[in-house]
């Protein structure tokens, strides 16, 4: 395993720990727990991550 790889796992976790604290953000945005700018920033953030995953990348012909 090369400094790439390991770059690679640490950025795929910080991914997980963000999506997992984006999916608490809409949860608690449809309870009414936060305010409007939190929902916004949730809502950007899955965006960004449904459009890059692979599904949707292949869907748009865009897969790298």
């Amino acid at each position: 395993m090369d400094d790439s790889d390991v770059g690679d796992d640490m950025q795929e976790e910080a991914k997980t720990v963000m999506d997992s604290l984006a999916v608490g953000g809409t949860v608690a945005t449809l309870a009414g727990w936060l305010p409007s700018i939190a929902s916004l920033f949730t809502i950007i953030w899955l965006a960004l991550r449904i459009w890059e995953s692979d599904t949707v990348q292949k869907l748009v012909n865009r897969d790298g």
